[in-house]
């Protein structure tokens, strides 16, 4: 799938923007294998394109969301006291919203746009890594290693990102990669409703939303850009569990 939108110039048989609209909604053909849209674009292309923009809104966004949320939870669990109080409390508020609410409540206060999507699935990420992060920093920090490090003054930051970090590394990647699939299927709800990139920039979500108008004549306009989301969610999900396997110790033995 990396691929496929990483070489979509050269996979696309066709311009994704380019209209026929005498042709609109064309059943598949020898020309166009997945069909033609409402104004003619060929599907196949469209959704090859698509790729790109759910997998740069799913990786920007766990980078940037997963790198705040993690930078918070080790703070707060390393610090202890009022300080982890405060800072867990905030976190636990963003978790009593369904993500699809926080995405619409901070799209409707930044606008739509890409940079915009991403900013909002990073705040609905970012909480789940604080957590994530929060747990083993507890237990980490009562550590020899660690506690002999603090015993000889080793600098706070160098601590938590030399001593701390390092030591959850593996569960943060099996759950950036889980989160990737989300941060996937948060960007095609969110495109669905109309919140997304701008037309005629083509999107999964934008993609199905357009064709369920024409299910009953051209099923092929939702359901391709369906399978492409489905498949890729699975693909990433698969990956967070092939990563699990190697970094867990226990299940290597």
């Amino acid at each position: 799938i990396v691929l496929v939108a990483i070489f979509a110039p050269v996979l696309a048989p066709h311009d994704p923007l380019e209209q026929d609209t005498f042709n609109r909604l064309s059943p598949p053909s020898a020309e166009y294998p997945l069909g033609q849209d409402d104004y003619g674009r060929d599907i196949l292309s469209r959704t090859i394109y698509a790729a790109r923009i759910s997998l740069l809104v799913g990786i920007l966004s766990v980078l940037l969301g997963g790198t705040v949320g993690t930078a918070v939870g080790i703070f707060a669990g390393y610090r202890g006291g009022a300080v982890e109080t405060f800072l867990m409390r905030i976190v636990d508020v963003f978790l009593a919203f369904p993500d699809l609410i926080t995405g619409l409540l901070v799209l409707a206060v930044l606008g739509g746009g890409l940079d915009k999507m991403i900013i909002a699935i990073a705040i609905v990420i970012s909480p789940r890594f604080a957590r994530i992060a929060h747990g083993p920093t507890l237990a980490l920090r009562e550590r020899d290693h660690v506690l002999a490090a603090r015993s000889v003054g080793v600098k706070e930051m160098r601590m938590l990102f030399r001593h701390i970090l390092p030591n959850m590394m593996g569960e943060l990647l099996v759950m950036a990669s889980l989160w990737t699939a989300s941060a996937i299927r948060i960007e095609a709800n969110l495109s669905f409703i109309g919140l997304g990139v701008s037309p005629p920039t083509p999107t999964w979500g934008q993609m199905i939303r357009d064709g369920t108008v024409h299910l009953t004549t051209a099923p092929w306009f939702s359901i391709v850009p369906g399978i492409a989301v489905f498949v890729t969610v699975l693909a990433f999900n698969l990956l967070g569990d092939g990563l699990r396997d190697v970094l867990d110790p226990k299940l290597q033995n």
